[in-house]
């Protein structure tokens, strides 16, 4: 079994229930600035961890490639359904924390939305950094602990636990903030230099976002984003780091590497890819690549 712990969407209306009717334009226009403006201005092949429905996917469109990873199914499925049968995607069920793919054959990589579903934050980010050539790029987004309202409620006792503190909260079952420090001391010890800080959703109140028109929700917070390399105050925080240290620079050709043994490369042979080494099976269905670890 996977582990630590899975936070598993397979089944979830996710896309349709928080993002296209639970009232979140808000959130990811403003997501959506933040992204173009650290986004490499084009690249081969782009690592997209955590992709879920594919909300983020048609913004990476000056890529070569598009990786899809998620651990559900149901919604990589989804995602096919939305972007389609080209050849410029490819999709993958795997863990964050077992990635299956050689070392070094990505130019860049994003985790927007996922940090805070992972128990082990700092082993995902040395898994993302493993695959990543040296030189590429990692977008990444996470909850912040730290964030303005947390303080205020911390402040008038409305809660116990203090945003100050390093460790991270754990405020619903596998979902995570996490204190701006302690993820810039994660994200170097996994060999990644930190070039930028965006903060984002500055306006992630109820009222705010039923009173002011989107736009200029918007703009005030495409404003307040530059803010990030100075104080980290918001709900959400977006890091650029490029990958340093190990493997070559320069991307490798892509392959596939077994989450169980570590073997590669495997050979890419649909309907199933089998591991020579340790015997693995793993099933292609319906275009998506099965690389999670199951009980036998």
């Amino acid at each position: 079994m996977d582990k630590p712990p899975i936070c598993d969407y397979e089944g979830s209306d996710y896309q349709e229930s928080f993002w296209e009717n639970g009232e979140r334009a808000y959130e990811d226009a403003v997501e959506a600035i933040a992204l173009q403006r650290l986004l490499p201005p084009s690249g081969k092949h782009l690592l997209e961890l955590g992709a879920g429905a594919g909300r983020n996917t048609l913004r990476y469109k000056n890529f070569d490639c598009i990786t899809l990873l998620d651990y559900s199914r149901s919604q990589l499925l989804q995602a096919k359904e939305k972007l389609g049968n080209s050849r410029k995607y490819r999709y993958v069920a795997a863990s964050v924390h077992r990635l299956p793919f050689t070392a070094g054959i990505f130019d860049t990589a994003t985790m927007i939305r996922t940090l805070h579903h992972l128990a082990d934050a700092p082993a995902a980010l040395e898994q993302v950094r493993e695959v990543l050539c040296t030189g590429g790029v990692f977008i990444l987004e996470f909850a912040n602990k730290r964030n303005l309202k947390a303080i205020l409620r911390y402040l008038l006792r409305l809660q116990d636990w203090s945003p100050f503190t390093r460790e991270p909260v754990e405020f619903v079952k596998l979902n995570f903030n996490f204190h701006p420090a302690e993820v810039r001391k994660w994200l170097r010890s996994a060999d990644f230099d930190i070039q930028r800080q965006l903060t984002v959703s500055h306006f992630r109140v109820g009222f705010l976002k039923r009173t002011l028109p989107l736009k200029w929700l918007t703009s005030m917070d495409a404003l307040l984003q530059y803010s990030g390399n100075i104080v980290q105050l918001s709900p959400s925080i977006f890091v650029r780091a490029s990958a340093h240290g190990k493997n070559t620079s320069g991307i490798k050709e892509f392959s596939f590497r077994c989450p169980s043994c570590g073997y590669s490369p495997l050979a890419d042979t649909p309907p199933e890819v089998r591991c020579p080494q340790c015997g693995h099976v793993y099933k292609v269905r319906d275009g998506i690549y099965d690389f999670r670890l199951k009980d036998k």
